[in-house]
């Protein structure tokens, strides 16, 4: 049998388990697993899409602008406030408004606000406003999700005093947890955490891109020394920046309001993402504690799926995966 015979065969079975009055838990097991088969593949197979109506896509105008909002064919759904990364488009990157989709499919109610500073490759304290207005506007209990470098706002967002009792859950997908390490990771390359280290080559254009559009965090001597390339002088700024820089990254850090994050934190990151390293999940890990969960796992690149040999190699991966989308989607 040809596989889009059996792709089909696999959606009716699905979608006939789904009309049935089966007990609430097999039901959301079975939306989770069809959600975690289409997102990690990117669409390539879509067992969730092919069962399930399509969402209706609103806008919401928020104090810091307007935000999409894509809501479930049926119902209510949950709040969701999604984060994204660094993008240029915001809340209208293809992936974004896919993964958009795909969770108000699974029933929730998800507002994508556009982070400003992080369509230019910034890193600003006021881009955590659009996080608090979206939670601030929506009914909760609340889930907020941040990718990649969007889970900084996402997660100091969510822990702002103004809307922290709104929120029941934060997930941060490859995100970081100091602000230090990460520009110290884009300028040099080199990351760890304890004993955990290493180091990656860069493109010289990605680290000029970089400084580019935080240039006007760095003091012009500072430039210089980024400019030359000297990967040790670079490091030596970085340890000890002036200190109208490091107040800033400090308030930028997730790190830093770690225990006042509140509901239960999940921790997602690919070992091998080559955006942000996986050591800053372990670093948040340990300073929250709590009503942490810590997943690092091998079926992710950076915030999408990896080859399908290394998925099918890693089933444990797959169902700590399954069991968090599960979680999420259940409470």
């Amino acid at each position: 049998m040809r596989q889009p015979e059996v792709g089909r065969l696999a959606a009716l079975a699905l979608a006939a388990l789904l009309a049935l009055p089966v007990v609430p838990a097999l039901r959301g097991l079975l939306i989770s697993a069809a959600f975690l088969v289409e997102f990690l593949t990117g669409g390539a197979h879509a067992p969730l899409t092919r069962v399930t109506a399509p969402p209706r896509l609103d806008t919401v105008t928020l104090p810091t602008g307007v935000a999409d909002l894509w809501r479930p064919s049926h119902g209510p759904g949950r709040t969701l406030v999604l984060v994204h990364g660094l993008t240029e488009d915001g809340k209208n990157d293809p992936r974004l408004r896919r993964a958009a989709a795909l969770l108000a499919r699974a029933g929730f109610a998800v507002i994508v606000p556009t982070i400003p500073g992080l369509t230019r490759g910034r890193l600003r304290v006021e881009d955590v406003a659009p996080v608090t207005a979206a939670l601030a506007a929506a009914p909760g209990p609340a889930v907020v999700v941040g990718v990649s470098v969007g889970a900084g706002p996402a997660m100091l967002g969510a822990a702002d005093p103004s809307v922290r009792a709104r929120v029941d859950a934060v997930v941060s997908l490859g995100g970081y947890a100091s602000a230090p390490e990460l520009v110290r990771y884009y300028l040099t390359g080199e990351f760890g955490w304890k004993d955990r280290t290493g180091r990656v080559q860069h493109d010289p254009a990605l680290v000029r891109a970089f400084v580019e559009a935080n240039a006007d965090l760095l003091a012009p001597a500072t430039r210089r020394v980024v400019a030359t390339g000297d990967l040790q002088a670079v490091a030596r700024v970085v340890a000890a920046p002036p200190p109208e820089l490091a107040a800033l990254l400090a308030r930028l850090s997730p790190l830093h309001v770690a225990g006042e994050i509140p509901g239960t934190l999940i921790l997602i990151h690919g070992r091998d993402d080559p955006a942000v390293p996986y050591t800053e999940s372990l670093r948040l890990a340990e300073a929250r504690g709590g009503d942490t969960r810590l997943v690092v796992v091998d079926v992710l690149g950076h915030v999408e799926g990896a080859t399908l040999r290394a998925r099918l190699a890693a089933g444990r991966d797959l169902l700590a995966l399954l069991t968090i989308t599960y979680r999420l989607l259940a409470s």
